[in-house]
């Protein structure tokens, strides 16, 4: 069979797994049925490398998919909860999502008896034993009972085994019953800290050993957060209902909590039917701010707006202070007017602080005469609503303000993966851009700004690695970090390039960037600066002196850090776009590498072993192995070629800059 028709056959046969959803051990067989069928060596490492790729797209949609149903089913509980009739029925709603969205045996819900004093389970789901379904936990007995007692999520992939919970008789008895292995239990919690109260807990468990990760330690406790949400209202509802009967005298009363119950409750179904609709953040913000009648502005997790929207403002009407998917846009107002936006990084700040007030106490709180509510997944700060203009904020209104947040939370989730997405199609840009810069740059600037990204504008170009062990989430770290501010990242030759706004030094970006993105990564991340630089060809360009500068520092063994070409001495001059650092390296080692090449010796290597071993002739031959006295012939032989001067300080120094740019052109 022909080449091309062998390995496109193959290569379709790829494609026709990626379509039909097949599990990832398929996609190996292909290159073991090339390698059957007899294809050749560049054909199989051609198909190999294929293989490889539609393994992380493969990768890619399963995490989407999962993405997606975790989204479904959080979207699903707050239209539950915005509709509560049936708190059982909302319960066991929850605690049936979290079976299915974990993958577990069994998961179950645990409430609080206050006449015993004990714990009992009110929900499971996968549940086989009776004697588990009937079980009682006292405080601090097993994981549950340290959940309740600490108010913070506990896992062990081997319950039996694990020695830092108190193991009572009848709570391991029921666990064997079931035949439980592992467990993972978060609290139920209205408040936290000294004002928190865990109401119940939330679990998950397998009868196999597992490892539980920290994304479904955070979505357990985001479905935790919904349950609390969920008994926390409807005891609020069956409080107003005894209020009614208790004191029926009091009719003006009771008929005035009664509206605004009524009130708050088409509110919530307001807003889950805004977003049902397919409302954004910015709907949410108008709807808020017109049942509240106040201004409404919500906030990133670092304190700059998203959206304001004032009080009677339509959508048509609202403030957007940054559109997260096409950067900073100039609206009609002052971004620090009005008391709901920070007119610079204090005041920003103010509001981080003030949101992580609200996530310590579960409540919105009030800060310079501005309501703040955090809005979180589990316990991760997405973002902020801010109200002013009410400083009455009575209870009802307060609740609806606090469930607000609630959605708001969703959709931020939602708005991530979109960026995330479109952030994955600006990359098939960036890859033309650097590829041919030449070929259509009005095409390709066209591209950019359907994609909100003006390529003719100045932008910086940072060029970041890490090792190829946490290689993979480098690229989803970048998306993290230029979240929101509308710049463009996409992975490049096994590094990732990163195009932020031009503003900042890029010596100065790139130390930033190493900074944020290692803690998101978890392992030290390298980022080479260049620019700024406008226009296709210029883009181009600063990325591969960016790429040349990170060649460097790795060769220089900084790595974890940050830099610019310009910043790396006389090594990052030779770098920069308009030096030849080719022709310095022939010129200066042209000869030693010319009779290298014609009689086969290793003179090129063993003047590398010399000045590395600091002119030590011991220990320079024990580096390469050999007699002294060949060291001594070598070094002879490379006088007679360089001349007499070659050892001399100012000889010496050209040649070991060569020497290292030599080294880094082939790393």
């Amino acid at each position: 069979m022909p080449k091309n028709t062998s390995v496109a056959a193959h290569l379709r046969r790829l494609l026709e797994l990626l379509a039909a959803g097949a599990p990832a051990e398929d996609f190996g067989a292909v290159a073991t049925e090339a390698r059957r069928d007899g294809a050749r060596t560049d054909d199989l490492a051609e198909i190999e490398q294929a293989t490889q790729a539609a393994l992380r797209v493969h990768s890619a949609l399963r995490q989407h998919q999962r993405r997606e149903a975790e989204l479904t089913a959080l979207f699903d509980t707050a239209g539950d909860l915005a509709a509560l009739r049936d708190l059982d029925a909302v319960l066991r709603s929850i605690v049936r999502r979290a079976r299915m969205l974990l993958g577990t045996d069994t998961a179950y819900l645990t409430l609080p008896d206050e006449e015993a004093g004990d714990t009992f389970m009110r929900v499971t789901d996968g549940s086989v034993s009776v004697l588990f379904q009937n079980l009682r936990l006292q405080l601090g007995e097993g994981l549950g009972g340290l959940v309740a007692q600490t108010a913070r999520p506990y896992a062990t992939p081997d319950y039996r085994t694990d020695e830092r919970f108190h193991h009572t008789h009848s709570i391991d008895a029921g666990v064997l019953d079931e035949g439980l292995v592992a467990i993972l239990g978060v609290p139920l919690l209205l408040g936290s800290g000294s004002g928190g109260k865990v109401i119940g807990a939330l679990f998950a468990a397998d009868r196999t050993p597992r490892t539980f990760s920290p994304d479904e330690v955070a979505l357990l406790c985001s479905l935790a957060n919904h349950a609390a949400i969920a008994i926390d209202t409807a005891k609020a509802m069956t409080d107003a209902r005894v209020a009614l009967a208790e004191l029926a005298e009091a009719n003006a009363v009771i008929r005035e909590r009664s509206a605004a119950m009524q009130r708050a409750e088409e509110s919530h179904d307001r807003l889950s039917d805004l977003v049902l609709r397919g409302g954004d953040v910015a709907d949410v913000a108008a709807a808020v701010a017109d049942l509240l009648q106040g201004d409404v502005t919500v906030f990133d997790a670092g304190g700059w707006p998203l959206t304001r929207t004032a009080r009677g403002m339509g959508p048509a009407g609202r403030d957007t202070a940054r559109d997260t998917n096409g950067g900073a846009e100039e609206s009609g107002g002052d971004a620090g007017g009005g008391g709901s936006t920070p007119a610079d990084a204090a005041d920003a700040a103010a509001v981080v602080r003030a949101a992580e007030d609200s996530r310590a106490t579960a409540h919105a709180v009030v800060h310079d005469g501005r309501w703040v509510c955090a809005a979180l997944a589990g316990q991760e700060m997405l973002g902020s609503l801010v109200l002013s203009g009410r400083p009455d904020l009575d209870g009802p209104d307060r609740r609806l303000f606090e469930r607000s947040s609630v959605v708001t939370s969703l959709l931020l989730l939602l708005r991530r993966s979109v960026a995330e997405t479109e952030n994955r199609v600006r990359g098939d840009l960036v890859t033309d851009l650097l590829t041919a810069p030449d070929r259509d740059p009005a095409g390709l600037v066209a591209r950019g700004r359907n994609l909100g990204v003006d390529l003719n504008r100045p932008h910086l170009v940072l060029v970041a690695s890490t090792d190829a062990a946490v290689r993979e989430r480098l690229a989803g770290a970048a998306v993290q970090y230029l979240f929101g501010s509308g710049a463009v990242s996409a992975e490049h030759a096994d590094t990732v390039m990163l195009v932020p706004a031009g503003g900042t030094a890029p010596g100065e970006a790139a130390r930033a960037a190493a900074e944020q993105l290692t803690h998101l990564v978890g392992a030290p991340v390298t980022v080479a600066g260049a620019g700024p630089a406008a226009g296709p060809r210029a883009l181009a360009d600063a990325h591969a002196e960016a790429a040349r500068c990170l060649q460097a520092l790795r060769v220089l063994g900084r790595r974890g850090a940050g830099a610019s070409a310009g910043e790396l001495g006389f090594l990052g001059v030779l770098l920069g776009e308009d030096h030849d650092v080719e022709g310095f390296v022939t010129a200066t080692l042209g000869p030693l590498l010319e009779y290298d090449d014609r009689r086969g010796t290793q003179l090129v290597r063993t003047l590398a072993a010399y000045f590395g071993c600091g002119g030590s002739l011991t220990r320079a031959k024990e580096e390469l192995h050999v007699h002294i006295n060949t060291v001594v012939q070598r070094l002879d032989r490379i006088q007679a070629i360089l001349g007499p001067g070659w050892n001399s300080p100012e000889n010496a120094l050209e040649l070991q800059l060569a020497l290292r740019l030599r080294l880094l052109s082939l790393s």
